[in-house]
């Protein structure tokens, strides 16, 4: 809606006569008489007046004559006949030019003005008031009756026991009107000795004055206002409307006044600003500055639990402290953007933070806080993967050791006995076969120890902290198992020497024992095995172990066929024992292995085997849960990824595309904003996937090429991207607003932007910017362009943004800035002086700033001084510095 139709819908809404059946009698009382005197007011103009206010309007020559006068517009010839049919033209013509000045009038006609009808004739005078005394009052971004009465306030703002709210009971006690008169004309009225509880008085003193003293007619009766409940609203506004009149030169020094306010305001908003950057960059560069050494340090633990708490100290940084870093470092940045469109609109240098605070510094700090922590989970994550590792390899090493060291007990002893030296020829051929099976069983132990050095040896690669104990407890086997080779060979050859005496054995009993001890090797073995402890990783290596157990429970019918075979032989040797009667004293010479020994051993295979095939399961369970936590992750990953690099594309298209206004981009980039905060719970809920997947220590997902550390740097990226777009947007607002660029222009801004940005960046380097400007006519040489370069990059980046681009193109292209302004401003309330005095800055300015003005500026001293007074040159250094003069 435009200015004419909110001024048109303002006219319409004041204009109540047609809704009002009757006026309250006190009412038109006081508009009667208030209406009469504004329009005599302005006859008297031209010489006469009027008595009745329904009567003398009715041949419609006094009403053309009022409109004549106070709108300085001739209106079309008059009909100077008596009779109805010329005085309704001449009324017509009247209530014609009121509606050419954009004036709906409802429910007015020329018949009823001319028949005297005092209601119409009421509202037809308060429309001509309404359109001609206060429509065009304006004060502060509000005008006609909303201007008038925030004028009141604010002129009546500094009196006690004033307070005006409206147009009607506000103004009984007269205190209001006696307030105003004070304000502009203080010699008046002693307002000192004015009482709130003698209205009578209040009113009488304002209104005689006014009519002595200000040339305002006496409008109305102190008499009618304090005896009305309500006042006529539109009484007291039409008289307090030519208070205003009246007064409207105080109001333009009131109006250099307000500008002036709002410089002082912008400039101890800057400062605060400066000051507030200056704050947060030193929180922020300390802050940096105590974690990187932190992240730096890659000392390993020695145990799992310390350095999964590392790790949880890591997730807790990731999650709870650097996340409101990344926002002060994004306020930051806006803060400093903000300030410096804020500087150079006001025609102030730009600003320079300390020595290491500027925002490249504080780029450079960050990136150096990324680069230490590049890489330090996986770091942890490797070194829990070690640690693990190690601990499994140490239980392993542990429980090998134990059996070798089982198994070797007694050996040493037994090798060095010489019972072959009394032995008959059975038993000495029984100690060779013995020593035979020994031998058997001694070469199936070699892998046993070759494991045991073998773990030890990828212990000390993978630096365990116990190593020196597992080194000393493989050194000592490794000692015992070259002793047990020795002493071997020493017997077997005694043995065999003594063999040559020898004639027999029992076949049996060897066979018994050369079958017999491999098997239950093999039986040891096999327990050995189910017994072993497993560590997996992915769903195939359980497999890959379910697949060899299913293997090995494939062998087990033929070991029992094997089992049944030994057990035979020992059945037999029983037969010939007993048919021939042999006498054979104690058990097999030739091992030490039984048969309830090999069925004891066999049943405990048969036990062991659910017990491993349970755990396989339970593993299987495991690592199928893994892989939907896998797949739950890369499902969420794969989606939010895209999301992230879609919403990144379609801000940066934004924000170079000419679509619409800047509001219309505004908006468009909220809504963008809106949307991806309320993206913000999936983002949390990956976070949530992402925990179970490092507290089940996941290390890898085939499903997804997207981490944790690529989705969290993807957001943080769009959260900032999409706030410095904005900010770069309001920035541009206000820039358009305080230069007065139109669309048109901002459109011609930006396709030449777009056209020299040719990398799509959204900013442009050096070369092309020079280019640019040589293409709109710019004759640059390397100096100018090093000048005009200082002015768009303060901070030495070597690039050119959209912002900057067209702060320059405005600050060229400008006819009038607001230091010139403000200075015409400082001449209105000086007057015909070259200086104003430091009460008066006072009385005309809010204290602070008023304060903060005078603080700035140094007193007048040329050769007609005056103490107190301040000049304007020393006026224009506190606003803008000596740079501006």
């Amino acid at each position: 809606m435009d200015q004419c139709d909110g001024e048109h819908d303002y006219m319409q809404q004041e204009d109540d006569w047609d809704r009002d059946l009757l006026l309250d009698p006190a009412w038109e009382k006081q508009q009667r008489k208030t209406f009469t005197a504004w329009c005599n007011s302005h006859l008297r103009k031209a010489g006469t007046q009027i008595e009745n206010i329904e009567e003398d309007f009715r041949d419609g020559l006094k009403l053309m004559l009022l409109l004549e006068v106070i709108s300085g517009e001739r209106l079309a010839k008059p009909e100077r006949g008596k009779m109805r049919v010329h005085k309704i033209s001449n009324v017509n013509k009247a209530l014609d030019f009121i509606a050419s000045k954009g004036v709906k009038l409802v429910s007015i006609g020329a018949e009823e003005i001319v028949d005297g009808n005092a209601k119409m004739t009421l509202g037809m005078i308060w429309t001509i008031i309404l359109r001609f005394a206060i429509q065009d009052i304006s004060v502060e971004e509000t005008s006609a009756k909303e201007g008038l009465l925030l004028w009141c306030q604010r002129k009546t703002a500094p009196y006690k026991n004033v307070n005006i709210q409206n147009f009607h009971i506000s103004w009984k006690d007269g205190l209001g009107f006696c307030a105003l008169i004070h304000r502009h004309r203080p010699e008046l009225i002693d307002y000192g000795k004015l009482r709130k509880d003698d209205p009578m008085t209040n009113l009488n003193t304002a209104f005689d004055v006014a009519e002595k003293y200000l040339d305002i007619p006496k409008m109305l009766d102190a008499e009618d206002i304090v005896g009305t409940a309500r006042p006529d609203e539109k009484a007291i506004m039409t008289y307090v409307s030519s208070f205003y009149h009246a007064f409207s030169g105080a109001q333009k020094a009131e109006t250099a006044a307000n500008r002036i306010c709002k410089v002082l305001a912008v400039n101890q908003e800057n400062e605060q600003l400066m000051e507030d950057y200056e704050k947060l960059a030193s929180d922020l560069l300390e802050w940096i500055r105590r974690t990187i050494p932190w992240l730096e340090n890659r000392m390993p633990e020695n145990t799992m639990q310390a350095m999964q708490q590392k790790l949880e100290d890591f997730r807790d940084y990731r999650r709870l402290h650097k996340p409101p870093k990344v926002q002060e470092k994004c306020q930051l940045e806006i803060n400093f953007n903000t300030l410096q469109t804020k500087l150079r609109l006001s025609n102030r240098p730009a600003f320079m933070p300390s020595e290491g605070k500027m925002v490249s510094d504080i780029n450079n700090a960050w990136g150096s806080l990324e680069g230490a922590e590049k890489g330090y989970e996986e770091w942890l994550l490797n070194e829990i993967r070690r640690l693990e590792r190690l601990d499994h390899l140490a239980e392993k090493f542990r429980q090998k050791a134990a059996i070798h060291e089982a198994w070797t007990d007694g050996k040493e002893e037994m090798l060095q006995k010489q019972d072959y030296e009394t032995a008959s020829l059975s038993e000495i051929k029984a100690l060779l076969k013995k020593h035979e099976a020994f031998e058997s069983d001694l070469a199936a132990h070699q892998d046993r120890v070759e494991q045991i050095a073998a773990i030890a040896q990828e212990l000390n690669e993978l630096d365990y902290y116990d190593s020196p104990s597992v080194n000393a407890r493989c050194q000592r086997i490794c000692d015992q198992w070259d002793s047990l080779g020795a002493l071997t060979q020493k017997r077997s050859e005694a043995l065999q020497r003594t063999e040559k005496l020898l004639e027999t054995i029992d076949q049996l009993y060897l066979e018994f024992a050369k079958r017999a001890a491999p098997f239950n090797n093999w039986m040891e073995g096999a327990m050995e095995d189910l017994q072993d402890t497993f560590i997996v990783h992915t769903i195939e290596e359980i497999q890959g172990l379910s697949t060899a157990h299913e293997q090995f429970k494939a062998t087990l019918p033929e070991a029992d066929k094997e089992r049944q075979a030994i057990l035979g032989i020992h059945n037999e040797i029983a037969k010939i024992v007993q048919t021939y009667h042999v006498n054979i004293a104690g058990s097999n010479p030739y091992t030490t292995i039984n048969p309830q020994e090999i069925n004891n051993k066999w049943n405990k295979v048969r036990q062991l085997v659910p017990q491993r095939d349970q755990a396989l399961i339970e593993e299987h369970a495991r690592q199928q849960n893994n892989e939907r936590l896998r797949k739950q992750f890369a499902n969420q990953a794969n989606v939010i990824g895209p999301w992230i690099q879609n919403k990144m594309e379609e801000i940066g298209r934004i924000s170079i595309e000419m679509h619409g206004t800047l509001e219309d981009q505004l908006t468009h980039l909220r809504q963008y904003e809106k949307s991806i905060i309320n993206y913000k719970p999936k983002i949390d809920q990956l976070e949530g996937d992402h925990q179970l997947i490092q507290e089940a220590l996941i290390f890898d997902n085939k499903h997804t090429n997207y981490t944790m550390e690529h989705i969290r740097v993807g957001w943080e990226q769009l959260l900032t991207t999409i706030a410095r777009t904005i900010n770069e947007i309001e920035n541009q607002i206000l820039t358009r607003d305080a230069k007065g660029i139109s669309q048109e222009q901002l459109n011609e801004y930006r396709a030449s932007f777009n056209h020299f940005d040719r990398k799509r960046t959204g900013v442009m380097e050096a070369e092309d910017f020079k280019t640019c400007l040589i293409s709109i006519g710019y004759n640059l040489g390397e100096n100018e362009f090093s000048r005009i370069m200082s002015i768009v990059d303060p901070n030495r980046m070597g690039l050119v943004t959209f912002q900057a681009f067209i702060d320059f193109m405005s600050r060229e292209t400008a006819d009038t800035d607001t230091a010139d302004q403000v200075m015409a401003s400082f001449k209105v309330l000086a007057g015909d002086k070259n200086y104003i005095l430091a009460d008066e800055l006072r009385r005309e300015l809010p204290p602070d700033q008023a304060d903060y003005c005078i603080a700035r500026m140094a007193p007048y001293t040329g050769p007609d001084a005056v103490p107190g007074a301040l000049d304007y040159m020393s006026f224009s250094t506190a606003l803008y510095g000596e740079s501006d003069l």
